[in-house]
């Protein structure tokens, strides 16, 4: 990322602050299309084969947990949270507006974690952001709630995901997913909780409407 002088002026030059559809109650920088930021981020850094910029949009696994989450503070009002995959932040903020002690924002993409602090700074409230990749192996930050979403799109994260997950689940920890039922999500595992229809980007989706669920391990 080093060829990028200034991620934050980047993130400020290629997004527009906006609500998210599902929960206006937070505004992220978010880009108009993915594919020319993605083209740009990688012609910046001159490199290829770059992922995506999952942090520069709000995936509908992501809104409906925010979105539940903000309608049900109790899962998180005085915990500490972890948000795993973190992308844009937008599940730590709704976190940290519904009452959580703190929470910590987890993202290997170095934009990412810019992108969470300076949506942090916009909606007013204070997140930890780290790179650690806690599906590597354990990690020593205590919670109570672990939070995240759209990440069972992938066999082997998926795989990691669950596993992390049910680990910290065996802890005590008030484990919520958030997922438009991708490939690879462990329906069989889990118990759900809540449906949104949530708004999307046909760039991003296979329709404008994602039938969404909000989900806890068995």
């Amino acid at each position: 990322m080093s060829a990028i002088a200034d991620p934050l002026d980047f993130i400020r030059a290629n997004t527009r602050l906006r609500p998210v559809p599902l929960v206006p109650e937070v505004s992220l920088h978010v880009a108009d299309e993915a594919l020319p930021l993605w083209h740009k981020t990688e012609e910046e850094l001159g490199e290829a084969g770059l992922p995506p910029p999952f942090w520069a949009f709000a995936w509908a696994g992501g809104q409906a947990l925010a979105r539940y989450v903000l309608d049900h503070p109790d899962c998180v009002a005085g915990r500490d949270v972890i948000d795993l995959a973190s992308g844009s932040g937008l599940v730590a903020i709704a976190a940290m507006k519904a009452g959580a002690r703190s929470a910590t924002a987890f993202d290997i993409d170095g934009f990412a974690q810019a992108a969470i602090a300076l949506n942090a700074q916009a909606n007013g409230v204070d997140i930890a952001v780290s790179g650690d990749d806690l599906l590597a192996g354990l990690h020593p930050l205590p919670a109570q709630a672990v939070l995240v979403g759209d990440i069972f799109y992938q066999q082997d994260i998926a795989g990691l995901a669950f596993a992390f997950l049910a680990e910290r689940a065996s802890q005590g920890a008030q484990v919520l997913i958030g997922d438009p039922g991708r490939y690879y999500l462990p329906k069989d595992k889990l118990l759900q909780l809540a449906t949104y229809g949530v708004p999307v980007t046909r760039e991003l989706e296979d329709a404008e409407i994602k039938h969404t669920g909000v989900w806890t391990l068995k």
